[in-house]
């Protein structure tokens, strides 16, 4: 039986982890990078208003790489080119500025590393002694490098990222069907599969689906905000629930 007082463990089949805010530190990572990447593109191009953290989290966080880009370019009014997922970080193309931001995160976690939350390590602990499938669902295509990074790897029988979501031509968060797919590779449905976000986005994903419990962690979106878009109940921290 789930120590937790505030989920019954017992109850579900599955359990469905965003990675990047959720189980490591990496969003801040990715704030970091989509911030260096719009405040330069914003400032060089005399667009404005100028890039702010709470971009980030209306029009970014969560959401497949060059959604992100798209999404947030048209905040401003801002049409570019598609381009191509191959193109090089200097084009002017939304594949383009992806890419750009994509090698700024690249280049951090090479140099300082991922140390995952503890409070989520000690979950994962828990749900180890039960008899339930655990997946990674990220937007980023960086999940693999990132979960090797944090000690994480092993811990996961299915990941879907986002070189899985093009593979099999699934649409990205807020749509639910990353998650749906991530709960059929572990033998069940949504109604016992459990969605663990921090993004707005995410947890929309989550309420869009038939999933038993959509749980928000709060790492900055804010706790009301995470509810009011689809989050069953909300922690600060993954320890919570042990």
């Amino acid at each position: 039986m789930s120590r937790s007082p505030l989920v019954r463990w017992a109850d579900f089949r599955a359990v469905l982890f965003d990675l990047d805010g959720v189980l490591t530190p990496t969003a801040e990572v990715h704030m970091r990078a989509w911030a260096a990447l719009f405040t330069d593109y914003f400032t060089t191009h005399d667009i404005s208003p100028g890039y702010t953290d709470a971009d980030y989290f209306a029009y970014v966080d969560g959401k497949p790489r060059y959604d992100g880009v798209r999404s947030m370019l048209a905040s401003r009014g801002v049409t570019l080119p598609e381009g191509a997922p191959t193109d090089p970080p200097t084009a002017e193309t939304v594949c383009g500025l992806g890419n750009r931001k994509n090698a700024e995160l690249e280049r951090e976690i090479n140099e300082n590393g991922v140390v995952a939350y503890p409070g989520s390590v000690a979950l994962l602990d828990h749900l180890a002694t039960l008899p339930i499938g655990l997946a990674v669902v990220s937007s980023s295509a960086n999940a693999p490098a990132v979960l090797k990074a944090a000690g994480l790897a092993e811990r996961f029988s299915v990941v879907v990222d986002g070189v899985v979501a093009r593979e099999h031509e699934l649409p990205g968060k807020p749509d639910p069907d990353t998650y749906a797919f991530a709960a059929k590779q572990l033998g069940t449905d949504d109604s016992h599969a459990v969605v663990v976000e921090d993004a707005v986005s995410g947890v929309q994903a989550g309420a869009a689906g038939d999933f038993g419990l959509v749980i928000g962690v709060d790492r900055g979106a804010g706790r009301q905000t995470l509810l009011d878009h689809g989050a069953d109940l909300v922690v600060a921290d993954l320890g919570e629930l042990v």
